[in-house]
């Protein structure tokens, strides 16, 4: 029976690209001189410093776009708030989301459910799979799940025929 999984993964060696790609500009860019300001990536995500907070959300700015460009969805990414961390230094740090939740991934498997098609949508830990007996009942999910703009960055992988 065909069948394919829903999932939600980062690429982290693009992440890392990007983290040292945006590390690299803001040590070299006139308008950061100065102001001490660093990326770089930890076990729990991304991290920003700089000495003024206008400055760290240009920062924010110069991570995003390296990102995009090395098409890692900005779904995955949560946090960023700006705190001042004491000695006038400010800080925000972003988490990156790998996986699909629990929450997420029975909203999902009903969101299947409900388009009436004859396919079966169950969730296996992080991941939800698709199966159903015709190829182009698999098809219309993707199409619709893709249409949908979900809150996380959706892969549909191991498709099975």
């Amino acid at each position: 029976m065909p069948s394919f999984d829903v999932v939600s993964e980062v690429n982290i060696q693009e992440v890392r690209n990007a983290v040292d790609q945006a590390a690299r500009e803001t040590r070299t860019r006139y308008d950061f001189k100065g102001t001490e300001t660093g990326v770089r990536l930890t076990d729990e995500g991304i991290v920003l410093e700089s000495s003024s907070e206008g400055r760290l959300e240009a920062a924010v700015v110069v991570l995003k776009e390296k990102l995009v460009r090395r098409k890692v969805s900005l779904k995955s990414l949560s946090g960023g708030v700006p705190r001042e961390v004491g000695g006038s230094r400010f800080r925000a740090a972003f988490a990156l989301h790998q996986g699909i939740d629990q929450e997420s991934a029975r909203e999902l498997a009903k969101l299947v459910r409900d388009l009436k098609l004859k396919v079966q949508a169950q969730v296996h830990g992080d991941r939800v799979r698709v199966t159903g007996k015709k190829r182009d009942d698999l098809q219309q999910v993707i199409a619709m799940l893709k249409e949908l703009d979900y809150r996380l960055p959706l892969q549909y992988v191991n498709y099975r025929d």
